[in-house]
Order: structure tokens, then sequence, then C-alpha cells
């Protein structure tokens, strides 16, 4: 009966969709994402993103730095168009697009991206 799929502890796990165009730097970064409790499904390619997205719906897609400065333009409006509530992550310093909902350096360090996701999701409060 309580198998539910998500940690009742601290935190629920986050359903994420990650795209790069790197598979090294995805299959790391997947790694520490995973780590941190939450539920990781990877593409590679501005297709690879497209086809999970008509597969399944998530919490949060994370666009990565080596998705080409087009895909991490292009990309965000996909996700909003396929699944409105879904929040967009983008990894790149200087992303301004109205799609995205965050953008964070890729020069930080997991640790920081980690609290950055967490950050993005938590339900509306004054900030």
């Amino acid at each position: 009966m309580p198998a539910t799929g998500h940690k009742t502890a601290h935190q629920s796990t986050i359903k994420i969709l990650y795209g790069e165009s790197d598979e090294q730097t995805l299959s790391a970064q997947a790694a520490e994402m995973t780590k941190a409790g939450h539920h990781v499904t990877t593409a590679l390619n501005r297709q690879g993103v497209q086809e999970e997205l008509r597969r399944d719906a998530f919490d949060l897609v994370i666009l990565g730095s080596t998705l080409s400065k087009d895909d991490r333009h292009h990309l965000p409006y996909m996700v909003k168009k396929t699944h409105e509530g879904t929040k967009v992550l983008v990894m790149h310093a200087g992303t301004h697009h109205h799609e995205v909902d965050a953008a964070v350096d890729p020069s930080m360090s997991m640790h920081r991206i980690l609290e950055k996701i967490a950050a993005l999701l938590q339900p509306a409060t004054v900030r």
C-alpha cells in the first residue's frame, strides 16, 4: 500500500527531463541529480528532448549548456506548448527568455544548481 514513488522524509521526488548535446556531461550531471533524490530522464540533443516531451510529463526540464544556442532558445517554447505547467531551467549565464523560469551559470557547482532546482520548484511563497 505505501509504494507511492515519492520520498516522504523531507521532499518529494522531482521528475526532471535533462537534455545536453554532450553524452559525458549529460551522464555526469544526471548522476548528481539522481544522487540528490530526483527522478532524472536524460535526452541527447534537441530531438531527444522533443521525443521525451511527447512520451511523458515532467516537473522540470533542464536544458544544458552543451545544447546549441538555437536549441536553448526554441526548446522552452516547445516545453510550455506541450506541458503548460512545466518549469524550464537553462544552464547558460546570459539567458533572458520569457518562457524560461530560471537560468544558472553552467560553471556553478552542482550543489548550487541543485539548490536552484529546489528553490524553483518550491510552492509560491513570499520571497
